[in-house]
């Protein structure tokens, strides 16, 4: 049974400069793609640092130039390829154990208190014509059709050791025409960034061991942190993109790419509220 550490006293809310200027919010119905029982996902089980059965895919999807037909969603906001990720406290990458993952927003995720955590492998004609077309005008240089998307959907999910009602809403949606893979998170709603066994505070969800959103190869050398990440300021997540979005990240990930990121990192303000 792993140790549950107390959580810290209060941490004053952290303000984030936009990382992306001269842009305005979309509405949720466009940064969200459609997810729920009503369109056919699966639920995870409600369980503390739970993950879905191994779930085979109908294609290859290739991730940092490696193929994989099969995948886990994690509770703790983690989809991996090849094994499960029950790990609640996010590291820094590169790991160091081989573990190839996305994590649309790495922290320790209790959906026992509250939330959900939704997911669907899919060909349906209506979304693979929106994404195509949103893949195009983000990557206009690069020919895209997508035949087949993967949604995963943490939906208001709670904290471990949360004594508030504070839940995080974010989305992965991965999409390939079997050689181009893209992956695209989708932050509507964040509101906590640890768990009280993570350091973090009961009440607030915040201090201690952020959490992480970014990318692991597997080989110990390549990866990719999204701005703000294991820091306070990942909690303003909605506000940032590459893609002139708020709140939206997209990436070529067969040979990962990195295009569009803000040169400056985020900025965050002090106890007496000044700029650091």
């Amino acid at each position: 049974m792993r140790y549950r550490g107390a959580g810290m006293k209060s941490f004053t809310f952290l303000l984030l400069l936009l990382a992306v200027v001269n842009v305005q919010p979309v509405q949720e119905t466009s940064l969200f793609y459609p997810y729920g029982l009503d369109q056919k996902d699966h639920k995870n089980p409600k369980l503390d640092d739970g993950s879905s059965k191994k779930l085979s895919l109908a294609v290859p999807f290739t991730f940092y130039n490696k193929k994989y037909q099969t995948l886990y969603v994690n509770n703790n906001g983690v989809i991996s390829f090849g094994s499960r990720v029950n790990q609640y406290t996010p590291d820094p990458f590169p790991l160091a154990d081989g573990r190839s993952f996305v994590a649309p927003y790495w922290g320790d995720v209790d959906n026992v208190l509250g939330g959900d955590v939704f997911y669907r492998e899919t060909t349906d004609p209506e979304l693979l014509g929106l994404i195509t077309k949103q893949i195009n005008q983000y990557f206009p240089d690069i020919p895209f059709t997508a035949t087949w998307a993967f949604v995963a959907t943490w939906e208001h999910v709670a904290y471990y050791g949360s004594t508030s009602n504070k839940g995080n809403t974010f989305q992965a949606a991965l999409t390939t025409n079997t050689e181009t893979s893209f992956i695209i998170l989708n932050y509507k709603d964040i509101q906590w960034t640890t768990g009280a066994a993570s350091g973090g505070d009961a009440e607030t969800g915040l201090g201690g061991t952020p959490a992480h959103a970014g990318f692991n190869s597997g080989d110990e050398t390549n990866y990719y942190n999204i701005p703000g990440s294991r820091t306070d300021a990942v909690i303003n997540i909605t506000k940032t993109s590459n893609v002139n979005i708020p709140g939206r990240w997209v990436f070529q990930v067969d040979n990962f790419k990195v295009t569009g990121v803000p040169t400056e990192m985020p900025k965050v303000a002090d106890s007496n509220n000044c700029w650091l």
